[in-house]
C-alpha cells in the first residue's frame, strides 16, 4: 500500500467520522428539543429538588 492510498483512506475516515458525529449530534439535539419530550424533561429536571422521604428515617 503506497502513501497516497493511506492518505486517501485516512482522509475518508476523518470526513466519515465527522459526518457520523454530526449526524448523531443532530439526532440527539432533535430528540431533546422535540415538543413531545418537553414534559418528561421538565419533570426529570425537578427530580433533584424533590424531598426524598426515605432520607428522614
Amino acid at each position: 500500500m503506497s502513501g497516497l492510498e493511506y492518505e486517501t483512506v485516512a482522509r475518508f475516515a476523518q470526513q466519515g467520522g465527522t459526518l457520523y458525529f454530526a449526524a448523531i449530534f443532530l439526532a440527539g439535539l432533535i430528540y431533546a428539543l422535540w415538543p413531545k419530550n418537553k414534559e418528561a424533561f421538565q419533570r426529570l429536571a425537578q427530580l433533584p429538588l424533590e424531598k426524598d422521604e426515605s432520607d428522614h428515617v
